[in-house]
């Protein structure tokens, strides 16, 4: 018998206390009767660059009787640490709506310097669109969603153009294109990490030795994306920050501003590089779903 998949096994760990008491929650009975209600294919190769298969789980409902809205997301660690694997548990929510998620594991700097991450992340939205007929999958509702690094491969991933010359790992003639995007606290200037008071050094490993790394990292970050017919962006950023300044958050929303994009800019008070208290946490995803109701991806007639 297969071993369950790490976010059902965490699922199932969830449950034991609630289970022992004997009544279930609606939550709970939801999370005891979810292994039912999705298919889980762990670790499809979507890309296979410089010897490495970069790799998606992807979780579809069972009995869905139309095509459903897709969550993509993408993991954290800078782009040279972190897992599709250690991230799982931060898609339940998106489950629980009943979307398909697509998370996605991509090269982190050890396998491959930047811009690498960037060209996964936009192969994976291609490997959606083409396998969008066998899954079922909505193409009009794709929603990009990560936190930190994720964050940033979700804002690039939805704002990137064909031009800016990062789709050559995957050419294609679909369109790429994304409903909305949800930004959790990402680098928006990535070249602030690289040197001056905000370095990091972890963004420095992403770069490596590359003499041009100054003009690959304005080529990696939103800031230089933003135009008027951007899809929806939600940014997530708490204002004390250690991380990722807020600042990064605050001049991707005025620039998003200047141009008239839709954007929203949820500022989490106190609020570190995530770690957030369940009432801010809540307050965030009642905002997120209101987010998705004003873009058209929830809620909508079919």
């Amino acid at each position: 018998m297969k071993s369950p998949t790490p976010l059902f096994a965490a699922l199932a760990a969830m449950l034991l206390p609630a289970i022992a008491g004997a009544q279930l929650s609606e939550q709970a009975a939801w999370a005891a009767y979810a292994p039912n209600q999705y298919q889980v294919t762990p670790d499809i190769t979507y890309l296979t660059a410089e010897n490495w298969e970069s790799r998606l789980d992807l979780y579809v409902p069972r009995n869905a009787t139309a095509p459903t809205p897709v969550l993509i997301y993408f993991h954290g660690g800078f782009w040279v640490r972190g897992s599709k694997d250690a991230s799982t548990l931060n898609v339940l929510p998106y489950l629980e709506m009943g979307w398909a998620v697509v998370n996605v594991g991509y090269r982190l700097g050890r396998t491959s310097l930047a811009p690498a991450a960037v060209e996964d992340a936009r192969c994976a939205l291609r490997w959606v669109v083409r396998n969008a007929a066998q899954y079922r999958f909505d193409t009009s509702r794709i929603v990009t969603t990560g936190h930190s690094a994720g964050g940033h491969l979700s804002l690039m991933t939805g704002m990137l153009t064909p031009d800016a010359g990062l789709d050559d790992r995957c050419p294609g003639p679909e369109p790429l294109s994304v409903a909305a995007i949800i930004d959790w606290y990402g680098p928006t200037d990535v070249g602030d990490q690289l040197e001056g008071p905000n370095r990091r050094d972890a963004v420095v490993e992403w770069f490596g030795g590359m003499p041009d790394r100054f003009e690959v990292a304005e080529r990696v970050s939103p800031l230089n994306y933003v135009r008027a017919d951007l899809p929806p962006i939600l940014t997530i950023h708490g204002d004390a920050d250690p991380t990722v300044p807020y600042e990064h958050a605050v001049r991707l929303h005025a620039a998003l501003e200047a141009v008239g994009a839709k954007h929203e800019l949820h500022t989490v008070p106190g609020g570190a590089h995530g770690g957030f208290t369940r009432d801010q946490t809540v307050t965030i995803f009642q905002t997120i779903n209101r987010f998705l109701r004003e873009a058209g991806v929830t809620d909508r007639p079919r």
